[in-house]
C-alpha cells in the first residue's frame, strides 16, 4: 500500500485528484470513459465536469447529452441556457424536455432548432412564452421530429400545425392540449401530411367540432391514442368517423363530451377491438345498452372511467365481469344506480382474482358492506374509493383491511416453504 493521505492511499488519491495525469485517465481509453459517462444523469455530469480539465471535456462531450430532462433539475432556466445546451450537444441530441421552463421563448428555440437538427422528442409543455414562431423553426430545421408536446402553450394557432405539416412529416405524437385557438383547419393540414400519427392529445381544444374528427378518421389509420377531453362541441357523428377509420385505437378519452350517446359505444365495439382504455366521465347519456355492446366486443379493456355515467346499472357490471377479464382500473364514482349485486358479479368475474387493482365507488349511495365482502376475492386490489358511501360502516372497512393484510402476507410467504404458505392460506379461508 502507498503512503496514506488523510486516510486514503496515495494511489487512490491520485486517481481522483484534479491533475489531468490521474491514473484513471491514463489507464482507460477515452472511448471507454465516454461509455461510462454516458450512463450518468445531468446533475452528475455537471459535477464530473468540475473534477478536472480532461473530465470536463469528457462530461461535456455531445455524445453524453443525447437525452436531457431539465424538469427535475432546474425549471427557472433562461433562454441562453437552452442555446448553450444546443451548441454543446449539436446533432447528438435526440430527446429534450423543457417542461415547465417558463423563461424559454422563441429566440432560444430557434437557435436550438438550428443546432439540434436530429431532435426526435421535444417537450415544451407549459412553456407559455412560445408562439407559432417556434413551430416554424422546428419545421425548417428538424425534419426528424417524432414527438412534440406543446400542452398549455396557449399562443399556438393553426399556423403552427400547418408549419409542422410542411417540415415534420415523421411526426407520430402531438400534444396540443389547452391550445384553444386551434380549429379544424389546423387539424386538417396536420393529418394530411403526417400519416404516421399514433397519438393526438387535444384536451381542452374547445373550438374543435366534428369536421376536425372527420379529417382525423380519414387520414390517421395508425392512430392508437386520442384524447378529446372537454371538447364539448363534438358529437356522435365525428366520433363514429374516428372509430371507422382508426381500427388500431387503444385509448380514447372523451370525458366531458356531454353530447355523445350509446352510438359511440356501438361504433367502438364494432370497429376497435384492441381498445384498452376508455374514459367517458360525465357522459350522462350512455346506458347499459351501449356498454353491453362494448364489453362483448372489446375484451382487452384494462381501464374504464365511467364517473357520472348516471344511467348505468348493475347490468353494465355484469357484462364487464363476463367479457373483460383484463380489467384493472374501474371508476364508478357518482353512478348512483349501482348496487351490491353488480359488485358481486364483478368480484366473481375473471378479472377479480389477478387483475382488478383500483375500484372507485365514491358517492354510490346503494353500496353497503356486502360489496366489501364481494371484493375480498380481488387479490390484486390496491385501492378502493368509498367517499360519501353512507351505508358503508367502519366495521366493514375494518374486515376488508384485515383480509387484504392477510392476502399480502400470503403473497410474501409464498416465496418461502410450501408448508408455511399453506398455513397462511388456510387462515385466509377462515376469515369471516
Amino acid at each position: 500500500m502507498g503512503k496514506e493521505v488523510n486516510g486514503v492511499s496515495r494511489s487512490r488519491f491520485e486517481m481522483f485528484t484534479n491533475s489531468d495525469e490521474a491514473v484513471i485517465n491514463k489507464k482507460l481509453p477515452k472511448e471507454l470513459l465516454l461509455r461510462i459517462f454516458s450512463f450518468l444523469d445531468v446533475v452528475t455530469l455537471c459535477r464530473c465536469a468540475q473534477v478536472s480539465r480532461s473530465w470536463n471535456v469528457l462530461a461535456l462531450d455531445g455524445s453524453n447529452w443525447q437525452r436531457i430532462d431539465l424538469f427535475d433539475f432546474q425549471r427557472d432556466i433562461e433562454g441562453r441556457v437552452v442555446e448553450n445546451i444546443s451548441k454543446r450537444c449539436g446533432g447528438f441530441l435526440r430527446k429534450l424536455s423543457l417542461r415547465g421552463c417558463l423563461g424559454v421563448g422563441d429566440s432560444a428555440l430557434r437557435t436550438f432548432s438550428q443546432n439540434c437538427r436530429n431532435i426526435e422528442l421535444l417537450s415544451l409543455n407549459g412553456c407559455t412564452k412560445i408562439t407559432d414562431s417556434t413551430c416554424n423553426s422546428l419545421s425548417k430545421f428538424c425534419p426528424k421530429l417524432k414527438h412534440l408536446d406543446l400542452a398549455s402553450c396557449t399562443s399556438i394557432t393553426n399556423l403552427s400545425l400547418k408549419a409542422l405539416s410542411e417540415g415534420c412529416p415523421l411526426l407520430e405524437q402531438l400534444n396540443i392540449s389547452w391550445c384553444d385557438q386551434v380549429t379544424k383547419d389546423g387539424i386538417q393540414a396536420l393529418v394530411r401530411s403526417c400519416p404516421g400519427l399514433k397519438g393526438l392529445f387535444l384536451k381542452g381544444c374547445t373550438q374543435l367540432e366534428d369536421e376536425a374528427l372527420k379529417h382525423i378518421g380519414a387520414h390517421c389509420p395508425e392512430l392508437v391514442t386520442l384524447n378529446l377531453q372537454t371538447c364539448s362541441q363534438i358529437t356522435d357523428e365525428g366520433l363514429i368517423t374516428i372509430c371507422r377509420g382508426c381500427h388500431r385505437l387503444q385509448s380514447l378519452c372523451v370525458s366531458g363530451c356531454a353530447n355523445i350517446t350509446d352510438a359511440i359505444l356501438h361504433a367502438l365495439g364494432q370497429n376497435c377491438p384492441r381498445l384498452r382504455i376508455l374514459e367517458v366521465a360525465r357522459c350522462s347519456q350512455l346506458t347499459d345498452v351501449g356498454f353491453t355492446t362494448l364489453a362483448r366486443n372489446c375484451h382487452e379493456l384494462e381501464k374504464m372511467d365511467l364517473e357520472e355515467c348516471v344511467q348505468i346499472t348493475d347490468g353494465t357490471l355484469i357484462q364487464l365481469s363476463i367479457h373483460c377479464p383484463r380489467l384493472q382500473v374501474l371508476s364508478l364514482s357518482h353512478c348512483e344506480l349501482i348496487t351490491d349485486d353488480g359488485i358481486r358479479h364483478l368480484g366473481s368475474g375473471p378479472c377479480a382474482h389477478d387483475r382488478l387493482e383500483v375500484i372507485e365507488l365514491d358517492n354510490c349511495p346503494l353500496i353497503t358492506d356486502a360489496s366489501l365482502e364481494h371484493l375480498k376475492s380481488c387479490h390484486s386490489l390496491d385501492r378502493i374509493e368509498l367517499y360519501d358511501c353512507q351505508q358503508i360502516t367502519r366495521a366493514g372497512i375494518k374486515r376488508l383491511r384485515f383480509t387484504r393484510a392477510k392476502f399480502l402476507v400470503r403473497e410474501a410467504e409464498s416465496k418461502h416453504t410450501h408448508g408455511k404458505a399453506f398455513a397462511v392460506t388456510e387462515t385466509v379461508k377462515r376469515c369471516p
